[in-house]
């Protein structure tokens, strides 16, 4: 025997169209154009200039034991206590990380040379490839006073 069913609401009773929209094909024409949007925007990058060496440098040098990369307070760049500049400098660097041994680098800054200068010296020593790092003098600078 069948049944009618009724809502409470008497919706089923009723003859006349629905009234409400239906939105799923209006979100996947949304979804579409969102991907093709993301597809059409070019992917953001970043560059970083590097100056390459123009060749081997002939008046570098490096100790086979331990180097020491320094920056004095009026932030120039030392080489095992021979001031060089940062094309120098990475050239050198160069030189020791070709070793068979790599040798110690450390880092020594002066307590007054710029944040700048060391965070850009230190970004250059990670770039040439060395592995055998350290920080040296830190403990000079336990006591900060302004």
């Amino acid at each position: 025997m069948p049944m009618t069913l009724r809502r409470p609401n008497g919706f089923a009773s009723r003859k006349e169209n629905m009234g409400e929209m239906n939105v799923t094909p209006f979100i996947d024409v949304l979804l579409v154009l969102l991907i093709m949007l993301m597809l059409a925007i070019p992917i953001q990058t970043n560059t970083t200039e590097v100056d390459l060496p123009a060749g081997p440098c002939v008046d570098c040098t490096a100790n086979p034991k331990i180097n020491i990369v320094h920056i004095d307070a009026s932030d120039q760049l030392f080489w095992n206590g021979e001031a060089v500049d940062r094309k120098r400098l990475r050239a050198s660097l160069e030189l020791a990380n070709a070793m068979p041994e790599q040798p110690q680098l450390r880092f020594d800054p002066d307590a007054y040379a710029s944040y700048d200068q060391s965070s850009r010296t230190i970004a250059l020593i990670k770039d040439s490839g060395a592995t055998n790092f350290a920080f040296v003098g830190n403990e000079r600078h336990k006591d900060f006073v302004r």
